[in-house]
């Protein structure tokens, strides 16, 4: 579905911000972007749907070519993009007019446009609220609407580019839920730009840049496994997986396939919430019991 070919980009006075990036994502994976700030995650994402073109390199998006102009609208109603600021996306009063900017100015047919809307509400969970006006939305309401006014496009790529920054817990797990849906149910190909660690633990797989190069790319717990050299990048790792780490350094038999603080609990449990020396049969009985906490 999505294609980068040795991406460069520089923009004017500045160091060059892709340096050669390569990129290849299939139809329907759900895929993670990491990577402290300046290290090019928004420009890589400003390239898949043509708002930035490449100073050499190529991106391919379904087949088509950013810099071929006879492509530039059919590459745009594949890709769909979402940014940080929800208020800065909401044109309309309403959440149904909202929705339905998109498919009126690709010129859908009116018949058409309601049946996009409704799906598109539904797929995010704003059924509920078409009526409602935009202004009276919680953060996370908005947000959902804003990837359902990119939905009632019909793309079949959705960019979200640090989506859950300016939102509250809640906010963010509403967005996270209704973009899994889309991926798991629609088959929605995601490119998910975040700094919140918890949110590419679901992910299919996880790329991190720095300094315009891709310098990781596997599977959520490839990639987190790899604590010290996420470290040396001066990025952090879910909070499970920083305390499972801290654990088996303090001698504690905890598997390396922990993601989540649930993963964690389970472990600790099957562990008896002792380090492995001080487990039965460990030949060490005078040792007191470990705990938790320091």
């Amino acid at each position: 579905m999505i294609e980068v070919r040795e991406l460069h980009y520089q923009y004017e006075g500045k160091n060059e911000a892709l340096k050669g990036v390569g990129l290849t994502v299939p139809a329907g994976q759900f895929l993670v972007i990491l990577g402290h700030n300046g290290s090019g995650k928004s420009t890589l994402a400003k390239h898949l749907n043509g708002l930035l073109l490449p100073a050499s390199g190529q991106v391919l998006i379904d087949g088509l070519d950013s810099q071929n102009q006879a492509d530039f609208w059919a590459l745009r109603q594949r890709v769909g993009m979402v940014f940080q600021n929800p208020d800065n996306q909401l044109i309309a009063t309403s959440v149904e007019e909202d929705t339905a900017f998109g498919p009126e100015n690709l010129g859908v047919e009116p018949a058409l446009i309601r049946s996009h809307v409704d799906e598109a509400l539904v797929s995010v969970g704003m059924e509920e609220y078409k009526e409602r006006a935009v202004h009276l939305l919680s953060g996370g309401q908005k947000q959902r609407v804003a990837i359902a006014g990119v939905m009632a496009m019909r793309p079949k790529v959705l960019v979200l580019d640090e989506p859950t920054a300016m939102l509250d817990p809640r906010g963010r797990r509403e967005v996270m839920s209704a973009v899994h849906k889309l991926n798991e149910e629609e088959g929605i190909t995601v490119v998910y730009i975040t700094h919140i660690m918890e949110e590419a633990v679901a992910a299919h797989r996880v790329v991190v840049m720095e300094e315009g190069r891709i310098v990781m790319d596997g599977s959520p717990l490839e990639i987190f496994n790899q604590v010290e050299k996420l470290k040396e990048l001066r990025l952090d790792v879910p909070p499970a997986v920083e305390m499972a780490h801290r654990l088996r350094q303090r001698g504690f038999p905890l598997p390396l396939t922990i993601l989540t603080i649930e993963e964690l609990a389970e472990a600790l449990q099957a562990a008896g919430g002792r380090p492995a020396d001080a487990l039965p049969g460990s030949g060490d009985a005078a040792k007191p019991e470990a705990t938790l906490c320091p």
